[in-house]
């Protein structure tokens, strides 16, 4: 443990910042989940709207720098092609 006051501030900071992330990685696999679930039930529209939020949460965990634009990126085509396939 830290044995100055600021670099304790830093690593109580840190925690704060991991839940933080963590948080928001969490809610991006549940609408992940649920995009295929609904794909699954064969429920595009429901698949739809549901992308759109998931597409959403991705580009604010981006813009936070809780994931590199690249896995952002990458996170959004594989969903949005999944959709564009169940829709043919």
């Amino acid at each position: 443990m830290a044995n100055i006051k600021s670099a304790k501030k830093r690593a109580v900071q840190t925690k704060k910042r991991e839940l933080v992330n963590l948080a928001r990685l969490t809610e991006i696999k549940t609408y992940t989940k649920k995009v295929l679930k609904a794909l699954d039930d064969k429920n595009i529209e429901e698949a739809k709207s549901l992308l759109k939020i998931a597409e959403a949460k991705i580009s604010r965990a981006k813009g936070k720098r809780t994931l590199k634009a690249n896995t952002a990126s990458r996170k959004v085509s594989k969903l949005a092609k999944k959709v564009a396939a169940a829709t043919k």
